[in-house]
């Protein structure tokens, strides 16, 4: 008997010890309170219902917190269930907005933005809404290389398409480096003319790039003599090399794919006109807005051309996004429209990229 008295009394001392845990209330009965809280008071309401005034007011706080005009409770998953609605909505609006891109496109898209998601949250989020991601045949590349700074090589080629049944050809003059689309005009047929405007135009805002890539089409190469645009190179003293195969040239093929995947597919042109305008908004959103996996994902191919990539990586682990037009407008920036060099211990004077003397 006396083992038991002392063994109640252990048990009690133990409760002392370490008390119960407080009392816990149903969502609906949290409700029911503050609702009896707003049409009485606090002190009816502890007396009412057994809870001290302190835990009323702290409720009534959390309820306003949550932006509750009516005070009425709500339990703290509703917070959680709104914020992934909201993560939902802005990855649904991204893709949207370039239905051509994939999960880890518009993941890197976002993050670039200041909003950080995970691969797998988007490709589940897009599943749910009926993406299918698509059948790739990966291709081992031989010969890799990337030039080591903006304007030491560019590459140019035509893409052909047709707009109601009118086949048009679209030139891209494309950065190896950096990837970023120096100049691009459409035209019927792929001819010299356009090319050497095109080139002239890249050369004049961007400066003289050291060598030029492109495959043996006639608007580029001769096999007889010289070409124009190989005789306007050598003018301007840049080397030209001739890509024997595609993958050679492969970075402009990529740019091709890009521009058919992102916007001949997605855009329907009312008219030449309209092409021409979606075309040039497409270049310039490449250019300064759609992050690049051959750029490390991050990376936008202005960052590069303009060698901002330090400041905006910066920007974009701080969570503050990666939107710098001061720094990747070229209007914004000054040009090197005048210029003295020596080649071969003679002097060179050059105006706006063309060489007017030596």
């Amino acid at each position: 008997m006396s083992e038991g008295i002392d063994g109640t009394e252990e048990q009690t001392e133990r409760k002392k010890a370490y008390p119960t845990r407080g009392k816990r209330y149903a969502p609906a009965l949290k409700r029911e309170i503050l609702a009896f809280v707003l049409e009485k008071n606090v002190a009816l309401a502890a007396v009412k219902y057994g809870v001290t005034e302190t835990t009323l007011y702290e409720w009534s706080k959390a309820a306003k917190r949550r932006g509750s005009e009516t005070g009425e409770f709500q339990p703290a998953a509703t917070e959680e269930e709104d914020s992934k609605a909201q993560r939902d909505r802005r990855i649904l609006a991204m893709w949207r907005q370039h239905p051509g891109y994939g999960p880890s496109q518009i993941r890197n898209m976002l993050k670039r933005s200041g909003f950080r998601v995970s691969v797998g949250t988007v490709r589940n989020v897009l599943e749910e809404q009926g993406y299918l991601p698509p059948k790739l045949k990966r291709k081992e590349h031989v010969g890799r290389y990337e030039a080591g700074r903006p304007r030491e090589l560019y590459h140019l080629d035509f893409y052909h398409f047709f707009i109601h049944k009118q086949k048009q050809c679209v030139l891209f003059i494309e950065d190896d480096f950096s990837r970023f689309i120096a100049g691009w005009a459409m035209v019927p047929t792929e001819q010299a003319d356009p090319v050497i405007e095109s080139f002239d135009q890249a050369v004049r805002r961007y400066g003289r790039p050291d060598g030029v890539m492109s495959d043996r089409g006639s608007a580029f190469h001769s096999w007889k003599g010289l070409s124009r645009f190989e005789a306007l190179l050598e003018e301007y003293e840049v080397n030209y090399y001739l890509a024997k195969e595609a993958a050679v040239n492969g970075k402009v093929e990529a740019l091709n794919a890009s521009f058919q995947k992102e916007c001949v597919e997605q855009t329907e042109f009312m008219d030449l006109t309209d092409a021409a305008r979606s075309i040039g908004r497409w270049v310039d959103h490449y250019n300064h807005r759609r992050t690049h996996h051959g750029l490390g994902g991050l990376l936008v191919p202005a960052d590069r051309y303009y060698g901002v990539v330090e400041q905006t990586l910066k920007r974009i682990e701080q969570g503050l996004g990666a939107e710098t037009p001061e720094l990747t407008n070229s209007d914004s920036r000054g040009l090197d429209l005048f210029r003295v060099s020596s080649h071969g211990g003679k002097p060179q004077i050059w105006l706006m990229g063309q060489k007017i003397m030596g």
